[in-house]
């Protein structure tokens, strides 16, 4: 399983307990874009900055690679999305992945790839 960024981040928020046990039992990966998503946003705090430092240094950070910058570009040729969309939607097929997001409209569509929003009834038990 790969997490895409927003999950990353609303496990962080108080109010979703159950998404932080879904992540710590099923040990995720990240696509290095994730991380640059996350730790990148300009307004984040110094304790938010600790938090993500900590779960990135605890979790595997997979690398951008010729084959999903290759697999990446055909996805943009093919339908409109973000370069991040992308390049994680790659990566989650490169790897053999399914990718669990809150923003399931971002993937639609992309064959072969296998997207769950964990969240999309509430916080998972």
């Amino acid at each position: 399983m790969i997490l895409d960024s927003n999950l990353i981040i609303y496990a962080a928020k108080p109010e979703y307990p159950g998404l932080r046990r879904l992540i710590a039992a099923r040990s995720p990966v990240v696509s290095a874009v994730s991380k640059v998503e996350v730790l990148g946003y300009h307004k984040l705090s110094e304790e938010d900055r600790l938090h993500f430092e900590k779960f990135f240094a605890a979790t595997r950070v997979l690398p951008v690679s010729d084959a999903v910058v290759a697999r990446a570009i055909l996805l943009r040729q093919s339908r409109k999305m973000s370069l991040g969309d992308a390049l994680i939607a790659a990566t989650a097929l490169e790897s053999g992945r399914e990718l669990h997001t809150h923003n399931i409209k971002d993937y639609e569509s992309i064959p072969g790839l296998v997207v769950i929003d964990p969240i999309a009834g509430g916080d998972p038990p």
